[in-house]
């Protein structure tokens, strides 16, 4: 069987690129670090599409919890391996850089940045060997424009899209594919407690975006259909950055 994994599965984007690919086909696994009960709704929300699911904790940014989680699930699928790697998880700690803590620099650079690595360093291997691969990395707006107050989470997803730029030249001939998508606003709970009204109005098609818009692009970029594009970074925003 051909996996799926999406790191951050249990809520917002993660949970509908769950959707988007069970739809697809793809058994999914769904990572998540500790809120279970949003695993399971979108585990439910995944087998009423018809599709099947496992809930795979780790935490992205501990390298020895991602090895021993992977090889685990290895171990009881010998058979099996992951074909579609979806980096989606985050998170923000916003503030202004000259009262940014070294704790908020650093822990939204090591779920962003080195969870993207660790990861993805472990399924790799799995990914050359069979000839098959699709890494699709969620990026942002705020990687390619820059947004005050975002000085970490900027620089975490400027650095994947660098990231996604260079691997992508590596690994391509064997036929595995690394793209990145770049959401600008987009309504979930990561972007709650923002100013939607004032937002909006520098919005070219004047709304947020919704998490099943963004999916429906990795679903594309995780499919046979893109199998010649690559180190790409695909923006869907609604027209603010382009």
């Amino acid at each position: 069987m051909r996996y799926a994994l999406v790191t951050g599965g249990s809520r917002g984007i993660g949970r509908a690129v769950c959707a988007e690919l069970a739809v697809a086909g793809f058994p999914i696994l769904i990572n998540y670090v500790s809120n279970r009960d949003a695993a399971l709704e979108t585990q439910r929300l995944v087998e009423e599409k018809g599709g099947t699911a496992e809930l795979l904790p780790f935490h992205v940014a501990d390298a020895a919890s991602v090895d021993r989680a992977l090889d685990e699930w290895s171990e009881r699928h010998p058979d099996d391996h992951i074909a579609v790697l979806v980096n989606n998880a985050g998170i923000r700690q916003d503030a202004m850089m000259i009262f940014m803590q070294d704790a908020q620099w650093r822990e939204v650079l090591d779920v962003s940045l080195n969870g993207f690595f660790y990861v993805t360093r472990r399924i790799l291997k799995g990914m050359l060997m069979k000839r098959d691969g699709r890494i699709v990395n969620v990026v942002s707006l705020s990687g390619l424009k820059g947004l005050p107050g975002q000085t970490n989470y900027s620089a975490a997803k400027a650095a994947v899209i660098g990231a996604t730029k260079a691997l992508a030249q590596e690994v391509a001939a064997r036929k595995v594919t690394v793209n990145a998508v770049a959401p600008g606003f987009i309504a979930t709970d990561m972007t709650k407690d923002l100013d939607q009204a004032a937002l909006k109005a520098t919005i070219p098609l004047g709304r947020f975006g919704q998490p099943e818009e963004v999916a429906a692009l990795v679903g594309f970029l995780a499919s046979d259909r893109a199998a010649y594009i690559t180190g790409e970074v695909v923006s869907i925003n609604g027209g603010i950055y382009s």
